[in-house]
C-alpha cells in the first residue's frame, strides 16, 4: 500500500517552526514565530492546546515530561508537559538562544546562542552549568552524544565542532560550512544528529549531501547523496532504530536513506516547495512530522510492509514499522504507463516461497529503490559496509526483473502563486488587515469572541469609522473614497457573495449585494471611480457600477493573481503559463474606462526578480501603475518608453536583517515617496498595536551611483520618470499643477547643465553634444556660452547647429498651432453665424446649419468626459478626500473656441427680443469681432469662391480642409503677401476699435469719418517689397 500523506495545515505564523513527538507518540508538539507552543493530538486537531512562551519561540525539546523552549527574551525556559505550567528558567544569554536539545536520559539540556556560546545545564539544578566557548559566530545547532560524553555543534563561522563536555574542550573541528554573520543569513541551519543506540555515526548536512563521521576516530566514513537534491540540506534526523536517516532541504525535498546500503529509499517533495526547517520521527518509526518556514505542519506515514524477509532474519517490530513507512509511494509515479503484467510492483519475485529459507531481502517494487542512479561496482566498493553491520544489511537483487524507467531530472514546475488582495495580510490569521491603502484601513477579526470588520479612514472628513458584523465570513475587501467592497467564498449551501457599502450615496439605500453563479468564487476585487470589479475562479471578470448595476463581463486569459483600480484605470495580473525553477510567469492587463474604453497594456509579461513572486500591486497617488515583488524590488510604469516597467527602489537594501521586510501601503510620485511599514522578522505587520508607516526614498539602479556623474544621471532620469504623469493627466483631460511641472522641468535642465559642465571638464565633448540633445533651446544657448568661454570652439559650433534645429522645431510647432487656431476660428465663425440665424429666425434651422459634420467636429474638439455622479453624505458637505482624481477641464484652446457657439445656441428668444436687433448682433459677435483675423482667414476669404468653383460638392468643413491644404503649399513670396494683408487688417481693426471708443454713445459715423483708402494697403505692400 502506498505511503499516505495528508495535506499540510496551518500551525503558526510565517517564520521558523520546529516540531517533535512526545515519548509516547500521542502528541505532536510545535513552536513557531508567534511565540506559542502548540500540542496537537493529531494533524486534524482543530483545537490544540497552546502555551505562550514569549514573543517568538526559536526551538523546543521534550523529554521526561519536561518541555524546554528557546524564546526571544534571551532565556531558555522549562514547562511541565502536557500541563504547560512554568517550571523556571534554565539559563540566560545576552542574545536569543537558537537551538536547544536534551541528552538521551533527559538530565541535561544543551543550548546554543547568537552570542557564540553554548551552555550545558543540569535540569534538576540549573546552577550546575558548563559553558563551551570557541565559536566565532552565532551557533546554528547542538546535539548530544547518546553516551553523554560528547556534544556536537555547528556555527555560522563555518565550523562543526565536537566538544568534550566534562573537560569543556574541543575534540575536533571541521570547516565544512559557508561562513555568515547571522543565523537568518545562513544558507542552512545545519541541524546535526547522532545515530541513536550505538552512537556510531554523527550525521552532518553539508550543502546537498550528508557526511557521516565515525565516533571516536572522527573519520569521514561515507557520504549520503541523491542526484535530485539541488539545494542545501537544512536538517537531518535519525529513525529510532538508527537504520534510516531523513533529511529536509531548503527546496522542500524530504529524502530518506537506508544508511546500511547508502541508498535513497524514499523521496517526497513539499507540496508548495517551501523550506523544511524541522523533522521528527514518531517513536514507533511509522510517521515523520515536518514543518516549514511558512509555519505549516505536515505528517507522512504508511500502514503496510514494504520488504519481504526470510525466516532466519525476522525483523523486530521497530524495523517492521520502518519498512511500513517506506512502501511503494513513488513507485506509482515510476510505474505510470506500465500494464499490470509489466509493473514491477505487481510482478512476483522468482522463487518466492513462504517455506524457502534462502530468500533474500528485496523491496516490494522488485528493484533497488534508488531514485537517482544505479550504483556500479566501483561505487559499491566505495560505499561498502563495515563488518559489524552485516547482520542488518539489505542485499540488493542480483538482476532487476524490469529495467528502470528514465527519471525526469530537468527543472520542476513551480506551484502557481495563489490569488491575493494587495494591502492585505494572510487570510488564516485571526486578526488581520483586509486592506490598507491611501484611503483607510479595513481590519478583520475572527476569534472566539467576535467575527467582525472594522473600517477606519485616514481622513475622517471622507466618512466616520464603521464596525460591521462579518456574519457571511468575508475574506477579501477593498476601500475607496466612495464605497467598501467585500466578498466571501462559497460554501456547500451558500454561493459566493459580493457586498458593497456605498457610503457616499445620496439616497438612503447605501448597501447592495449580489450572488455569484454556482461554482464561481470571488478571487480578487477592486474599486474605481464609479465602478467595481471582481475576478472569479472561472477566469471571468465582472464589472459593476458603484450603485450595483451590472456592466461589462469578459474572460481572462489565465487565473487571476490580483487586481487594482484607480480612477478610470483597471490593472489585472494573472498567470500566463506554468513556471519552472521557482519562476512565476505572470501577465498584466491595463484597461482604461471612461468615454472611450481601451486596453493600454494587453497581456504583456510582468517582470519579476529571479525566483520571486508578486507581493503588492497598485497605483501611485497620481495614477501610475506600480508593483512590488517578494525580493523588495519596486517597479513603476514608464509611459514615455512604450509602457515598460522601470525598477525605482529595492527595499531589501534598507533592511538590517534578512528576515526583515517592508510592507508597502502606497506610492507617491510628487513628492517621491514609498510609504511602507517595517516588519522585523516577518513579512506582515501585526494589527495591534497599530504599526507606524515609514517613508523610503526612490533610487534608480544605475551604474556607479557613488560618483558625481552617476548621481546626477540618476537624479535626472528619476525626475523624468516621476514627472511623466503630468503628460498622462493632461492628455486625459485632468487639471495639472503647472507650477510643479515647470519646477520639474527646471530641475531637469539644471541637472543637464551640471552634467554638461562636468563633461567639459573631463574633455568629453561628444558626451556634451549628447547632453545638449536633451536640453531645451534656451539651455542650449547657455551651453554655447559655456563652451565659448571654455574656448571649445568646435563644440560651440556643433551646439549652434543643435540650437538651430531646436529653433526650427519650435517654429514648426507654432505654425501647426496657428493653423489649428485658424481652422477652429473658421469653423467657429460659420457655426456661430448659423446659430445666430437660427435664434433670430422662426425657430427652424437652415439647411446649412443642420449639417451634422460641423457639429461632430465641434464635439470632437471638446474634452468629452462624463460628469461625476452626484454623491456625498446626507446633510454633510463633500470635502476633498485624501486621494482623488483631479477635476477634469477642457483645454483652454478648445474652451475659447467653443465659447461664442455655446453663448449663441444657449440664448433664448426672449433674451434676443429685449434688445434691438443691431445691439443683439453686436453683443453676440463682439468676441469674434475683437479678434484680428489670421493670415489663413484672410486668404480663405479671397479664395473661397475659387475652391467652391473647382469642387462644388464640398461641404463647409471639407472646404476648410481643402483650403488648409492649399495654404500649406504657398510659396514664400505668396506667404509674405498674405502676411502683409494680415498686418494691414490688424492695423485697421485697431483704428476701428479706437473709433468705436470715441463714438460709443452714437454708433453712427460722424461728419469727419472717412473710410480707409484701399491705396494705403497697396502702398504698404510695395514699400515692404522694396525693403526686401
Amino acid at each position: 500500500m502506498p505511503c499516505e500523506r495528508k495535506p499540510m495545515r496551518y500551525g503558526h505564523s510565517e517564520g521558523h517552526t520546529e516540531v517533535c513527538f512526545d515519548e509516547t507518540g500521542k502528541f505532536i508538539v510545535t513552536c513557531g514565530n508567534d511565540g506559542d507552543v502548540r500540542i496537537w493530538e493529531s494533524l486534524d486537531d482543530d483545537d490544540p492546546k497552546f502555551i505562550t512562551v514569549g514573543e517568538k519561540a526559536y526551538s523546543l525539546a521534550l523529554k521526561n515530561g519536561k518541555l524546554v523552549t528557546a524564546s526571544s527574551n534571551n532565556t531558555v525556559q522549562i514547562h511541565t508537559f502536557p500541563d504547560g505550567d512554568p517550571d523556571g528558567i534554565l539559563t540566560r544569554f545576552t542574545t536569543n538562544a537558537t537551538h536547544v536539545a536534551f541528552n538521551s536520559s533527559g538530565s541535561r539540556v544543551a543550548a546554543g546562542s547568537s552570542d557564540f556560546m553554548i551552555k550545558v545545564v543540569e535540569v534538576s539544578d540549573s546552577s550546575q552549568q558548563k559553558t563551551l566557548r570557541g565559536h566565532e559566530a552565532p551557533v546554528l545547532s547542538v546535539t548530544f552524544d547518546p553516551k553523554d560524553d560528547f556534544l556536537a555543534s555547528a556555527s555560522c563561522d563555518g565550523s562543526v565542532v565536537v566538544w568534550n563536555i566534562e573537560e569543556q574542550t574541543q575534540v575536533i573541528s571541521w570547516p565544512l560550512l559557508q561562513k555568515t554573520n547571522d543565523v537568518s543569513n545562513a544558507k542552512s541551519l545545519c541541524r546535526l544528529a547522532w545515530q541513536p543506540g550505538q552512537a556510531k555515526f554523527l550525521a552532518v548536512p553539508v550543502e546537498t549531501k550528508v557526511h557521516l563521521y565515525k565516533r571516536g576516530s572522527w573519520d569521514h566514513v561515507s557520504t549520503l547523496t541523491d542526484d535530485l537534491l539541488t539545494q542545501y540540506i537544512n536538517v537531518v534526523a535519525w529513525s529510532p532504530c538508527g537504520r534510516f536517516l531523513a533529511s529536509g532541504s531548503v527546496g522542500g525535498v524530504l529524502t530518506v536513506w537506508d544508511v546500511n546500503s547508502k541508498l535513497c529509499v524514499e523521496r517526497y517533495k513539499h507540496e508548495k516547495g517551501f523550506t523544511v526547517c524541522s523533522l521528527a520521527w514518531h517513536p514507533s518509526g511509522s510517521q515523520i512530522a515536518y514543518t516549514d518556514t511558512e509555519g505549516c505542519l505536515g505528517l507522512y506515514h504508511s500502514v503496510n510492509t514494504g520488504f519481504k524477509v526470510s525466516s532466519s532474519n525476522v525483523p523486530t517490530k521497530a524495523t517492521k514499522d520502518y519498512d511500513d513507512l517506506f512502501d511503494d509511494d513513488d513507485d506509482r509515479v515510476m510505474d505510470e504507463g506500465l500494464s499490470d503484467t509489466n509493473s514491477p510492483v505487481k510482478k512476483p519475485v522468482a522463487g518466492d516461497d513462504d517455506d524457502d529459507d534462502d530468500d533474500f531481502l528485496m523491496p516490494a517494487t522488485g528493484r533497488v529503490r534508488n531514485r537517482g542512479a544505479i550504483l556500479d561496482d566501483e561505487n559499491s566498493d566505495k560505499f561498502g559496509d563495515d563488518d559489524d553491520d552485516t547482520g542488518s544489511t539489505v542485499v540488493p537483487a542480483a538482476a532487476l526483473p524490469v529495467p528502470l524507467r528514465p527519471v525526469y531530472e530537468g527543472p520542476m514546475p513551480t506551484p502557481p502563486q495563489k490569488a491575493f488582495q494587495p494591502g492585505s495580510t494572510p487570510a488564516h490569521l485571526t486578526h488581520r488587515f483586509m486592506m490598507w491603502n491611501s484611503v483607510g484601513i479595513v481590519r478583520g477579526y475572527n476569534d472566539e469572541q467576535d467575527n467582525a470588520i472594522d473600517i477606519e479612514f485616514h481622513d475622517t472628513a471622507v466618512h466616520h469609522a464603521m464596525h460591521l458584523t462579518n456574519s457571511l465570513g468575508h475574506t477579501i475587501a477593498d476601500l475607496s473614497q466612495e464605497a467598501v467592497l467585500l466578498a466571501c467564498p462559497s460554501t456547500d449551501e451558500l454561493a459566493s457573495k459580493l457586498q458593497c457599502l456605498h457610503f457616499s450615496s445620496w439616497d438612503t439605500n447605501k448597501e447592495w449585494m449580489v450572488d455569484l453563479p454556482k461554482g464561481e468564487d470571488a478571487r480578487a476585487l477592486c474599486l474605481g471611480q464609479g465602478w467595481a470589479a471582481v475576478a472569479t475562479s472561472t477566469m471571468t471578470l465582472r464589472l459593476f457600477s458603484v450603485g450595483g448595476v451590472q456592466r461589462e463581463i469578459f474572460s481572462l486569459p489565465g487565473p487571476v493573481v490580483c487586481m487594482a483600480g484607480h480612477g478610470e484605470q483597471l490593472l489585472i495580473v494573472y498567470h500566463r503559463a506554468t513556471g519552472f525553477d521557482g519562476e512565476q510567469p505572470l501577465a498584466v492587463q491595463l484597461l482604461q474606462f471612461g468615454g472611450r474604453k481601451r486596453q493600454i497594456i494587453s497581456g504583456e509579461p510582468l517582470p519579476l526578480s529571479h525566483k520571486s513572486y508578486l507581493s503588492w500591486l497598485g497605483f501611485s497617488a497620481e495614477g501610475t501603475p506600480c508593483y512590488v515583488d517578494s525580493e523588495g524590488v519596486v517597479r513603476i510604469l514608464n509611459r514615455a518608453l512604450g509602457n515598460t516597467w522601470t525598477p525605482v527602489c529595492n527595499t531589501r537594501e534598507t533592511c538590517k536583517s534578512k528576515s526583515d521586510h517592508y510592507w508597502v501601503v502606497g506610492v507617491h510620485e510628487n513628492p517621491q515617496q514609498l510609504r511602507c511599514i517595517p516588519c522585523k522578522g516577518s513579512r506582515y505587520p501585526p494589527t495591534l498595536p497599530r504599526p507606524a508607516v515609514a517613508v523610503l526614498p526612490f533610487k534608480l539602479p544605475l551604474c556607479q551611483t557613488t560618483t558625481e556623474k552617476g548621481q546626477m544621471e540618476e537624479q535626472f532620469w528619476r525626475s523624468v520618470l516621476f514627472h511623466n504623469h503630468y503628460g498622462f493627466l493632461s492628455s486625459s483631460g485632468y487639471e495639472i499643477d503647472e507650477d510643479g511641472q515647470n519646477q520639474s522641468q527646471k530641475e531637469q535642465q539644471e541637472l543637464l547643465m551640471k552634467m554638461f559642465a562636468l563633461s567639459c571638464k573631463l574633455d568629453r565633448e561628444f558626451r556634451c553634444v549628447e547632453l545638449a540633445e536633451l536640453m531645451t533651446q534656451n539651455v542650449v544657448t547657455l551651453a554655447i556660452r559655456y563652451a565659448s568661454r571654455s574656448r571649445r570652439m568646435a563644440l560651440a559650433q556643433r551646439l549652434s547647429e543643435i540650437a538651430l534645429e531646436k529653433a526650427s522645431e519650435v517654429q514648426a510647432e507654432q505654425l501647426e498651432e496657428q493653423e489649428e487656431e485658424s481652422e477652429y476660428s473658421s469653423v467657429r465663425q460659420h457655426s456661430g453665424f448659423m446659430a445666430y440665424i437660427q435664434v433670430l429666425g422662426s425657430g427652424k434651422p437652415s439647411a446649412s446649419s443642420a449639417q451634422p459634420r460641423v457639429t461632430n467636429i465641434l464635439d470632437n474638439m471638446t474634452s468629452s468626459r462624463k460628469s461625476a455622479p452626484l454623491s456625498g453624505s446626507a446633510g454633510k458637505p463633500n470635502k476633498s478626500p485624501v486621494l482623488k482624481p483631479l477635476a477634469p477641464r477642457p483645454k483652454s484652446k478648445v474652451s475659447t473656441t467653443l465659447l461664442p457657439h455655446t453663448l449663441q445656441v444657449g440664448m433664448k428668444m426672449s433674451d434676443v427680443c429685449n434688445v434691438s436687433t443691431f445691439g443683439c448682433e453686436c453683443t453676440v459677435f463682439s468676441p469674434l469681432q475683437t479678434q484680428p483675423k489670421t493670415g489663413f482667414q484672410l486668404w480663405l476669404e479671397e479664395n473661397r469662391k475659387s475652391i467652391i468653383a473647382d469642387q462644388p460638392d464640398l461641404e463647409e468643413t471639407d472646404v476648410i480642409k481643402e483650403a488648409m491644404g492649399r495654404f500649406r503649399t504657398l510659396s514664400a513670396e505668396e506667404r509674405l503677401v498674405n502676411e502683409m494683408k494680415k498686418l494691414t487688417h490688424r492695423a485697421s481693426r485697431q483704428r476701428q476699435g479706437k473709433r468705436k471708443e470715441v463714438l460709443s454713445e452714437d454708433p453712427r459715423p460722424g461728419p469727419g469719418f472717412k473710410p480707409l483708402s484701399p491705396a494705403w494697403r497697396d502702398h504698404s505692400l510695395s514699400s515692404h517689397k522694396g525693403l526686401l
